[in-house]
């Protein structure tokens, strides 16, 4: 893109930055429709397993419900409690929303199509995802309430948990791809079985690992059935107690950023990002952009079926399912993946 801007006459940088906005542009925007459009989706398939209708008033087949609510939110009034630490409470929704979009900036949308193509793309993420907790801690904090305050304190003990597993199960994938950079991981998934299956997934040493990863991604997204931080039953509506209009509105978009950004994890780091499922030329005539949303379409669908059948867990089954039984497999699966590619002659 940035080519194209200097054939018009425009210097390098200028060119450099103009491409480069355009860019973040082309990722946001279509973002913030999607998370529009999935959490209708959440909703209609919550409401297909209950047995109920869910949206269907607001536009055709209820899809402009989430315009609407975003419209009421916005028509809102912005209450901040007289207690509460002003600057603090209004940064900590913004500091959600932001960090939820800069994440996106190394997801491999196809083979060229990606706005920072940096060596240590996956560094970058797991970076940028540990800082998601600020949001929520300072949010907790600042709004000078024990409710609030209790679901902070339960968010960073959780991220911190499963952070940490986390990092284990990437170790292995990096191990295999030999490389930080998200683009290499992807092409590595290439014919990766048998010369004919694309993805991670069908590794028997890494099909746990994916399990794994999917499990904490939904703890690290604070998404049911690892929701603590929201647990109406003991803390109302947790961290966002006291957030109301456009402050509540980032959080949510945050939430389901953050969902969408660890889909995308899934099927990047797991199922072959843009690569088709098999390796067959026919399948590649498909653009790498449709198969990698089908597969986080996939994977949000997955998120939303547990959301609307599993129970929540109570909170020393939690931090017990992350530091008792993912700590520990996670590294044991480090030595068997790094001594089964040692023998192999992998590293040669």
């Amino acid at each position: 893109m940035t080519s194209f801007f200097q054939s018009l006459g425009l210097p390098y940088e200028w060119a450099w930055g103009i491409a480069t906005v355009c860019g973040i542009l082309l990722i946001a925007l279509p973002l913030m429709l999607g998370v529009a459009m999935i959490i209708y989706a959440d909703r209609k398939i919550w409401a297909a397993m209950a047995l109920r209708r869910g949206p269907n008033v607001v536009g055709p087949w209820g899809l402009l419900q989430s315009f609407a609510d975003g419209l009421k939110v916005f028509l809102q009034e912005t209450i901040i409690p007289s207690a509460a630490n002003k600057g603090l409470f209004l940064l900590a929704p913004i500091i959600t929303f932001t960090v939820a979009l800069l994440a996106w900036a190394v997801i491999p949308f196809n083979s060229g199509a990606i706005l920072a193509d940096i060596n240590v793309g996956l560094l970058y993420v797991l970076a940028i995802s540990s800082l998601g907790v600020y949001g929520t801690v300072i949010a907790g904090w600042s709004s000078n309430s024990k409710y609030p305050f209790f679901s902070a304190m339960r968010a960073s003990a959780q991220m911190i948990s499963y952070e940490v597993s986390i990092g284990f199960i990437l170790i292995c994938v990096v191990l295999w791809a030999g490389s930080f950079n998200m683009k290499d991981i992807v092409e590595a998934q290439r014919g990766h079985v048998f010369g004919l299956i694309n993805g991670f997934v069908a590794n028997p040493l890494l099909f746990p690992m994916w399990v794994m990863f999917l499990i904490s991604g939904m703890a690290e997204t604070q998404r049911a059935p690892f929701d603590l931080t929201e647990a109406e039953s003991e803390l109302v509506a947790g961290y966002q107690t006291e957030y109301s209009s456009m402050s509540f509105a980032l959080y949510w978009l945050g939430e389901y950023a953050n969902v969408l950004l660890m889909c995308a994890l899934n099927a990047t780091l797991f199922f072959g990002g843009y690569l088709p499922p098999l390796d067959i030329p026919v399948l590649y005539l498909v653009p790498g952009v449709v198969w990698l949303l089908a597969k986080i379409l996939f994977f949000f669908f997955v998120f939303s079926w547990v959301k609307a059948t599993v129970p929540r867990y109570r909170y020393d089954q939690l931090m017990r399912l992350g530091w008792k039984v993912f700590l520990p497999v996670s590294l044991l699966w480090v030595f068997l993946v790094s001594g089964y590619l040692m023998l192999t002659g992998h590293f040669a």
